[in-house]
């Protein structure tokens, strides 16, 4: 005669049922004393549809649209296999480094918290304070080539730069009408109310970044050999002083919610103090010079605290806006211009 063995599948559904809810109970009763940060429970689906559409554009037909689409993704990707310093051509070498868009937007542009490009075109014109004036799409990807690429400007009408805003175009294709996303620009952080430590960032960068961008910080390439799978984070292939990435406070941000490789926002594996650190570490390093910064922020009040370079409308030291601490810099600013700056 077959056994009946109802009662003992029964016994273990109740057993897992309430197993799973003492599980659940334990996590949570470790969130609430902090043992897990509030951020763990931010599960990744929690980010609007726009991040999870399809951003591949190697799948479209072979239209005349489509081709500088591509070509556009592709220059987005591989940078310096075309206008970069070893593309073969003279009249194409837009770039000074070889460093690819890529490196920075990562995902393609399309991830949270590493300055997605995803709504950017709804976003422009836009006002920017390095200029002092509103600017297109087309000067927000010349000030990438001059100071990330370490560069000089694309033509404005030419295939290069039609092509990559094709690209922004393709991927802004979800975003909201105002450009407006969630996880827009960098994660933002408790600034240490101290000067960066540069042996902590030393230590923080041997632990945790020399398995991708080595102990000298110049990267991996690519198999491609034009591109870097990790880039340089100093050095003549690095961006150039003038870049935002220089700021100890805009690169901890993008650091905290990035970095090691790999690391999201609701989980990052530094803490505030760390990714502070390692940025001002990072940045104390040689990199390529900008020519002119000094004409950057015609109104010095709207310069960001952390730019590396004068002149600045206040008196404190520039060593001091390199490595901090930001805070007394910030209430000058609150105090006698009425401004809050934030980075």
């Amino acid at each position: 005669m077959k056994k009946d063995h109802s009662h003992k599948k029964l016994i273990k559904i109740v057993v897992i049922y309430f197993g799973s809810i003492i599980v659940m109970a334990f996590l949570f009763m470790l969130y609430c004393f902090g043992a897990i940060p509030s951020d763990i429970f931010q599960a990744k689906e929690n980010l609007p549809s726009y991040y999870y559409m399809d951003y591949d554009a190697s799948v479209l037909n072979d239209s005349k649209e489509n081709e500088l689409l591509k070509y556009g993704m592709a220059l987005f990707q591989k940078t310096p296999q075309y206008i970069g310093p070893d593309n073969g051509n003279p009249e194409m070498i837009y770039q000074g480094n070889r460093l690819a868009c890529k490196n920075c937007h990562l995902n393609s542009g399309t991830k949270a918290y590493s300055a997605p490009l995803i709504g950017i075109i709804q976003r422009f014109p836009q006002f920017r304070g390095r200029e002092n004036k509103i600017g297109t799409i087309e000067e927000r990807i010349n000030g990438c080539m001059e100071r990330s690429m370490n560069g000089k400007i694309l033509p404005t009408d030419g295939k290069e730069m039609r092509a990559l805003v094709a690209y922004l175009n393709w991927l802004s294709r979800y975003a909201p009408s105002d450009g407006n996303i969630k996880g827009k620009g960098f994660l933002k952080i408790k600034i240490p109310n101290r000067a960066v430590d540069l042996d902590h960032g030393r230590v923080v960068f041997f632990k945790h970044c020399i398995v991708c961008h080595g102990t000298n910080g110049q990267g991996v390439k690519s198999v491609d050999g034009y591109t870097y799978e990790y880039p340089p984070l100093w050095g003549e292939n690095s961006f150039n002083h003038g870049a935002g990435m220089t700021r100890v406070i805009t690169a901890a941000q993008f650091i905290k919610g990035n970095m090691p490789f790999g690391t999201n926002y609701y989980a990052p594996v530094l803490t505030d103090e760390e990714a502070y650190d390692v940025a001002g570490f990072i940045n104390s390093q040689d990199r390529p010079k900008k020519s002119h910064p000094e004409k950057d922020f015609p109104d010095l009040k709207k310069k960001p605290v952390s730019t590396p370079y004068p002149p600045y409308a206040d008196s404190f030291p520039v060593e001091q806006h390199q490595k901090g601490p930001f805070q007394p810099i910030m209430a000058y600013y609150k105090e006698k211009f009425n401004i809050t700056k934030t980075k």
